[in-house]
């Protein structure tokens, strides 16, 4: 009677699998054990709103979350307590633009981007981001928002894997592939090399592309939608964004946009998008509509010191030193139009737009290297934290989790040296990070 024996088979395995579903596994406690609860102390704290300091600071965390902050609070028994001495705690820090599925070298030449698609496959790119991902945690940054070269759904593939433990980097706000005009953002390609536009951008011709294409970043999982406006080419049309605008603001996804031009950066503002990305001109009608609709500034500026490397290339030394001077005047216009956009009442969220291979430093390092441009363009050290904190967090419509310190708030903390309110290079000296509650890095423990 084999069929009887099948079912029985069957009925036996069914009512196993229901009990390895239903029962916690061998050695392992159950899910109402109690989560971890740790204290952190400081010399002091910033908050990410306050403009004052918080000394003698404690942190009290149960799990992944935040219960209390104050000065001097009592510490339950029971407590793992984590003394971090004169430093300055403060939260965790937000890149709002970044690229960790690309790391150009620019000692190779040629066109970097085309060569990164057309030479790795979005597999490999993806694993290469898990190691970006670590760089960037390490030095304190531990949300971004990964704003497309990820190829075809990399970052999605990458923020999934952290989000399940199998690699340890920073949360991803995912952006899939950007909407972008005919091209994306390569440069004129014979038809034989054109199928790699698509496989770093979705180009549209259109408004029901455009509606189409949101729908479909959606599906795959995107937290933001980014959009190339302008790309040097062609230029997407007002309705064309107004659509893209609808579209996400429907799911309520944020909407990123590429702007370089006068023109772009118009329709932008006019079709109500969430963020300028870049933004170097920055005319002045449209800083009070900015103001106005709330829409963020995103700066990916580089300090002057970068223009420095022009000469460490060799080569012709009248052509470095022309291209030095290009680089200088670059970066002087660039500190102009953030000094307006700021006096103006626009608000910013850092972002590094940090995608090559910089020489002696991790991908971390460099990037923090936008808060020295900001301090350089005249902004104060309280104005480039909360950029890089609250109000990132705003900006990727997560401040109800992150971006400042305060009951309920995810356990997301750095360490610094120093006083990043009277300098904020005190961020390169990172000494302590924790994410969800978990210690990322701990110096202390490295220095014995």
């Amino acid at each position: 009677m084999p069929s009887r024996s099948r079912s029985l088979s069957t009925a036996v395995i069914g009512t196993l699998l229901l009990c390895c579903v239903c029962l916690p596994a061998w050695g392992q406690t159950p899910s109402s054990a109690k989560p971890t609860r740790t204290a952190l102390r400081a010399a002091r704290l910033f908050d990410g709103k306050s403009e004052r300091i918080l000394p003698d600071a404690v942190v009290l965390i149960e799990g992944s979350r935040i219960q209390a902050v104050g000065t001097g609070l009592s510490i339950p028994s029971g407590t793992r307590v984590i003394d971090l001495g004169d430093v300055t705690l403060l939260p965790g820090l937000i890149d709002a633009h970044s690229h960790l599925l690309l790391d150009v070298d620019p000692e190779n030449g040629g066109d970097s981007l085309l060569t990164s698609v057309a030479q790795s496959s979005t597999a490999e790119r993806a694993l290469l981001g898990a190691k970006l991902g670590r760089e960037l945690l390490e030095a304190g940054v531990t949300t971004v928002r990964d704003v497309g070269n990820s190829g075809v759904n990399g970052d999605v593939a990458l923020r999934n894997a952290i989000q399940r433990g199998w690699v340890q980097g920073p949360r991803i706000s995912a952006c899939t592939r950007a909407l972008a005009p005919q091209g994306g953002q390569f440069p004129t390609l014979q038809p034989p090399a054109q199928s790699l536009i698509e496989q770093e951008y979705v180009t549209l011709s259109g408004v029901e592309e455009a509606r189409r294409a949101v729908r479909q970043a959606l599906m795959d999982g995107a937290d933001c939608i980014k959009v190339i406006v302008d790309n040097g080419h062609n230029l997407l049309s007002l309705e064309e964004l107004k659509v893209i605008v609808e579209e996400a603001h429907r799911k309520k996804r944020p909407v990123a946009t590429h702007t370089t031009t006068d023109e772009s950066i118009r329709i932008a503002v006019q079709a109500g998008v969430d963020s300028i990305e870049h933004g170097y001109s920055l005319p002045d009608d449209v800083l009070a509509p900015m103001v106005r609709k709330r829409i963020f500034l995103v700066p990916t500026d580089g300090p002057m010191d970068v223009c420095d490397s022009f000469e460490a290339q060799g080569g012709n030394a009248e052509r470095q030193r022309q291209m030095k001077e290009r680089c200088k005047k670059a970066i002087a216009r660039a500190q102009e139009r953030l000094r307006r956009a700021v006096a103006a009442g626009v608000r910013l969220a850092a972002g590094s737009d940090m995608y090559l291979v910089m020489p002696g430093q991790t991908r971390g390092q460099a990037s923090v290297n936008v808060f020295i441009a900001y301090a350089e363009a005249g902004l104060k050290p309280v104005d480039i934290l909360r950029a890089a904190t609250v109000n990132a967090a705003e900006l990727l419509r997560m401040q109800d989790q992150l971006g400042s310190l305060g009951p309920d708030k995810l356990a997301d903390l750095l360490a610094v040296e120093g006083d990043p309110l009277k300098d904020i290079r005190a961020l390169r000296q990172v000494r302590f990070v924790m994410k969800d509650g978990q210690v990322v890095l701990d110096a202390r423990a490295q220095e014995k």
